[in-house]
Formats: structure tokens, sequence, C-alpha cells
């Protein structure tokens, strides 16, 4: 499991802030759901978890120590990435995409270990893609290569896990597997789980916490039911709150 802490986190592209002064801490083992009306900032935030921002201004810290004092290759020991839905521009099986994951731990010279190979097998079991073995990942149905993608952040073994809308385009069938999968690898394996969302309603059903950004800034923090308050949905996102199931 791994900790985060921010202190006055800005970022800006050019001349348009992004992130203005975002501070919050989220412990080891939460459950976190990011979510804001578009260009209000989640992705960027999750580009500065990363270390992938650049010009970014304030402290972050991992597990206590500073972003920017952790080799590349640490954090990727640390933290791993899922993104939205990523295009496969040449011909590779599932097992070989989960393997990906095993890159920051493998030997540069010798290669995958046993470790490494164990690591994936449990991933793909873990996660439950075994029947999309041997496939072509190009073939498969985009609910199916969500999975697979958070399979490969399994098998990194990062006790951190960011998530940039990781239900996007999927049917809800689907939608409802990636949470539910996500709500066990948090409460089973302990995995602090972080993940931007559209869907408010998958954020109230499934989050215990909310973050919600407006404009670069964080307007709100805290249990779907303070955080997704009417008052608060009807300001941000402009919508009527009825629209929104209750949360809890």
């Amino acid at each position: 499991m791994s900790d985060l802490e921010l202190r006055g986190v800005g970022l800006a592209y050019g001349a348009r802030p992004a992130l203005v002064d975002v501070s919050l801490a989220i412990a080891a083992g939460e459950r976190v759901a990011v979510v804001g009306p578009n260009g209000a900032g989640k992705s960027s935030l999750l580009r500065c978890l990363a270390g992938t921002a650049r010009g970014r201004t304030g402290a972050i810290r991992l597990d206590g120590v500073p972003l920017e004092e952790l080799r590349r290759e640490t954090l990727a020991r640390r933290l791993a990435v899922v993104p939205q839905q990523v295009q496969l521009p040449f011909a590779i099986r599932v097992e070989e995409v989960v393997a990906l994951g095993r890159i920051p731990h493998e030997d540069p010279f010798r290669g995958p270990s046993a470790t490494d190979r164990e690591a994936v097998t449990t991933a793909i079991r873990r996660v439950g893609v075994e029947p999309l073995v041997g496939r072509d990942a190009r073939d498969l149905s985009l609910g199916e290569r969500q999975l697979v993608l958070i399979a490969l952040a399994v098998a990194q073994q990062g006790g951190l896990l960011l998530l940039d809308e990781p239900t996007v385009h999927l049917d809800l069938r689907h939608q409802v597997q990636v949470m539910e999968l996500l709500r066990e690898l948090n409460e089973r394996d302990g995995l602090t789980i972080l993940a931007v969302l559209h869907d408010l309603n998958l954020a109230a059903h499934y989050f215990p916490r909310c973050l919600v950004l407006d404009g670069g800034r964080l307007v709100a923090d805290g249990p779907p039911a303070v955080a997704l308050a009417p008052a608060r949905v009807e300001a941000v996102f402009g919508i009527d709150p009825r629209l929104l199931a209750a949360p809890g």
C-alpha cells in the first residue's frame, strides 16, 4: 500500500491554469474517485501524481518521499497507471501486454525471472482474464482490453493504482465489472486506488471518498453524500441534482 500527500500543487499549460493550489492527503488503502466537468484538471492531477507533468509547482510526496527524488524505475515499482483506452499499433498477445507490467522489476541483462512470470500469471488470474490468454489484444472488445490493462497494472505490484476514466466507452455490464474489480482489489488486496471518473453515480456508489475539481481547484473532498450534495452538483456540473441517484 502507498500513501500520497499534495501541498499547494499547481500546473499550467501556457497561460491556462490546469491545477491551482491543490492540497490533499490520501492514506494507504483508501479508494478515492476524482470527478469534475471537462477541463476541471482531473487528468492533469493524475499526470502530476505519475510524475509526467512538466512545470508542476508545489510538493507531492509518495510514502513520505518527494516525488522528484524518486528514480523513474523506483516510481514505477511504487505506482501503476491505467490510462484511458489505448490503441495497440502491432500484434501483441494478452499475456505479453500483462508482462509489460514487470519491466520495472526485470533484470535488464537476464530478462524476466521466475518471479516475474509468476506475477504475470497471478495478475491474469486475479483479474479474471484467463479466457483471453493467447488472443491478439487488438481483437478484444473495449471492456476486455480495459481489464487486460488493469491486469498489467496489477502485475506491476505497486501499492498505488491510478486510473484515468477506466469506464470510458464501456457498456453498462463492463462498467460494473471494472468497478467491482477495483473495489475488490482495494478491499481484499489492499491497493490504494485513485480513479478519475465522469459518471457521478458510479463514483457515489463505488467510492467511499470523492474529490471534486472545478476550474483546477479542489472544491469538495469527502464522502459522496457530502462531496456530491445536490447544491454542489448543481453549482459545479450545472445539472439538475435529481439526475444523480442519492449517494449511499
